[in-house]
């Protein structure tokens, strides 16, 4: 039968999500509507205060973990009379050496969230299997503070490890920046910003699906509105809080969004992954391919039926377990590398 729809009725998007992974299907059956509520410019204040309150914090004592880890918290300068900046340092207890350092940003779309929350998966998964130092840094959030306030306090806490690399017993040619959602596109962006600033130079970058583009008008945006865990919804009223007026302008810096760089050459090598049901999968698969059209490395993973933090959400499904999984292999591949090349350089200069 012949479709006697309009032409601009047959052009125009149906919108239909892609079906969620079995396992994560049914974990978002069983939450049904408690905690999906949209961030909107309304309840941001409210969703903030009830962050604070109820998200994890762990003390020293207990990121410790019964002294498998030596945990510091530190705070050091900010940029050009900036507050200072709160850091959390860990290392494996007993790991000798200068250590190869992964330097980390938390999620929660700029306005939630804090540094010491995701320590304990992030060293239970790789601090020790990896003999890895990890610094989670305590960026600023919005609209408290807007950009370049929070982009600004990662550089200040970046160059400052780098910079006190021997007392804090890490390898400064060695350091990973990485993070998660709104930690994924601060890492981006300090990656950029860092190339561009001379500052010190990361070997790599994880980002996980990373809060790329204020823009919040790619297909898959559209696709999971009122659908994903973070949606369109709180994704404009997120990037609003950080940009305020500035946001959607045409010559917003790439700093502030990355998605927004026009040039993508002389990163380090990055490791992207994102679900095939999320918000941000269009603009994360853009990033990738752009950073390989730049002539760079991305190892790309889009994991079919997940939506946004999923691995997070649901630790135990079978999606998770090889999200979590490539992601080791990643980061173990790069280290080695990474040592490789560091004693090749040792022997020519000898």
């Amino acid at each position: 039968m012949a479709d006697r729809r309009s032409e601009p009725d047959r052009l125009q998007p149906t919108w239909q999500p892609p079906p969620f992974d079995p396992e994560l299907s049914a974990a978002l059956t069983a939450w049904g509507n408690e905690g999906r509520e949209p961030v909107t410019p309304e309840n941001l204040a409210t969703r903030q205060q009830q962050d604070a309150a109820t998200r994890p914090r762990p003390t020293v004592p207990e990121l410790s973990a019964d002294g498998l880890f030596k945990v510091d918290e530190l705070f050091v300068p900010g940029e050009s009379g900036r507050p200072d900046v709160a850091l959390v340092c860990a290392r494996p207890t007993g790991a000798t050496g200068r250590l190869p350092v992964l330097y980390y940003m938390h999620g929660g779309g700029m306005v939630m969230g804090n540094a010491w929350s995701v320590l304990p998966q992030v060293l239970h998964e790789w601090a020790g299997a990896l003999e890895l130092a990890v610094v989670s840094v305590e960026y600023r959030l919005a609209p408290q503070a807007r950009y370049p306030e929070p982009i600004e306090d990662c550089y200040a806490g970046l160059s400052w490890v780098a910079a006190h690399a021997i007392e804090l017993r890490v390898d400064a040619d060695r350091i990973i920046v990485g993070g998660k959602s709104a930690g994924g596109g601060l890492a981006a962006a300090l990656a950029l910003l860092t190339r561009d600033r001379g500052g010190p130079a990361p070997i790599g970058q994880l980002l996980l699906c990373p809060m790329l583009d204020d823009r919040n008008n790619t297909f898959s945006s559209h696709q999971m509105a009122g659908v994903d865990t973070w949606d369109r919804t709180s994704n404009a009223t997120a990037w609003q809080a950080l940009l305020g007026d500035r946001c959607g302008a045409p010559d917003l810096p790439p700093y502030a969004a990355p998605a927004r760089a026009t040039d993508l050459s002389g990163l380090p090598p990055a490791y992207i992954d994102v679900g095939s049901a999320e918000t941000f999968r269009d603009e994360d698969v853009a990033y990738a391919q752009a950073i390989w059209q730049a002539g760079g490395q991305a190892e790309l993973h889009v994991w079919p039926g997940a939506f946004h933090g999923f691995d997070t959400f649901v630790p135990g499904a079978a999606l998770s377990r090889d999200a979590r999984n490539a992601r080791l292999r990643w980061l173990r591949r790069l280290l080695a590398q990474s040592h490789a090349g560091s004693r090749a350089s040792m022997g020519e200069a000898l």
